[in-house]
């Protein structure tokens, strides 16, 4: 059962708001004790071991803990959008990607909503979930908090932005970004050891990291501090899609995020960085490592609008906030 407790003084986060969700009162993230989502579906664009044949049960939660100021799924994380899910709705939803051929659960920024969604998980698994769960995450979490998950999620998929306080200052406000993501990175490479089945993952840990245009030395921080640290013990998973997003919002928003955005170069991933990330790539000779081809594209940028976020070829739309479930495929 959820813990509502947990949200009458949110010390959830790092942030610690202390305000009472319970009471409609909201945050950093702007939600309150109930957990929303914008869309589910089968994704075939994560990491080979996460979407394997089937594709990865994504679920979009709405809200987020950490704000970046360059985030592609701004509309949810940022601006709302979604609806609001029991928690028999929410485990409906998670049997039927499974229902679908669904490889796994992968609940996208969930962390500001732990305690519902591990009632939801739990309640999930008694209805007859058998496929393992994903928790996919900007790492920005606490410990204990993590806990919660114990026996509920099979991978850890968070994300390592950054090693450099000023930027994590800059770009998501949480200067302690680094601390709290590399300490729970840690935790979640000891509870949960590698387990493969054939090339699909069953249970462990990969860990993302984004180069971030013009800022070569964060990624060169953030490859030494895995390479000394997990290092054969997870994947890590070296992302260089960047892309510039059109932000819809109104004119002083728009400019209180591009002053922050002026820390970095938003722009997409030059030839000449890419060149640079291979030579990284084969200087840090990572047991278990992915990295993305060099695509200099907007047109994979989701719409949570659509009741088709992405492209056909990327995902298969499940449930979505507008219309509930889409049965715009079989099986």
């Amino acid at each position: 059962m959820m813990d509502s407790n947990l949200y009458e003084k949110c010390f959830l986060c790092p942030r610690n708001c202390a305000v009472n969700r319970a009471l409609d009162n909201k945050g950093f993230c702007k939600e309150v004790d109930t957990v929303r989502a914008a869309c589910a579906c089968l994704h075939f664009g994560e990491e080979p071991p996460i979407s394997a044949k089937g594709g990865s049960g994504t679920i979009f939660i709405s809200g987020c803990n950490l704000g970046c100021v360059f985030c592609q799924n701004y509309q949810i994380s940022q601006q709302g959008m979604g609806k609001e899910l029991s928690v028999m709705e929410f485990a409906q939803v998670c049997l039927k990607l499974q229902d679908f051929g669904a490889e796994n659960i992968n609940i996208v920024t969930g962390s500001h909503a732990v305690p519902i969604l591990a009632a939801g998980i739990s309640k999930a698994k008694v209805m007859g979930l058998s496929i393992p769960v994903c928790w996919n995450s900007s790492a920005y979490e606490k410990i204990d908090v993590l806990n919660i998950l114990d026996g509920l999620v099979d991978i850890w998929l968070p994300d390592l932005k950054t090693m450099n306080r000023e930027v994590s200052k800059k770009l998501f406000k949480a200067e302690d970004y680094p601390q709290y993501a590399t300490e729970g990175i840690l935790a979640m490479v000891k509870k949960t050891p590698l387990k493969m089945k054939g090339q699909k993952m069953l249970s462990g840990v990969i860990v993302r990291h984004l180069f971030l245009p013009g800022r070569l030395e964060d990624t060169v921080n953030v490859l030494d501090w895995l390479k000394h640290n997990v290092d054969g013990k997870a994947y890590v998973s070296l992302m260089s899609q960047y892309t510039p997003v059109s932000f819809a919002e109104d004119e002083k928003l728009l400019n209180k995020r591009m002053e922050s955005l002026s820390l970095i170069e938003n722009r997409f991933v030059s030839q000449d960085e890419f060149n640079d990330i291979q030579d990284l790539i084969q200087a840090y000779d990572f047991k278990y490592l992915f990295y993305q081809e060099l695509e200099q594209d907007a047109t994979w940028l989701p719409d949570f609008n659509q009741l088709q976020p992405f492209s056909n070829e990327l995902a298969k739309p499940v449930w979505h906030w507008k219309e509930g479930f889409v049965h715009s495929f079989s099986k």
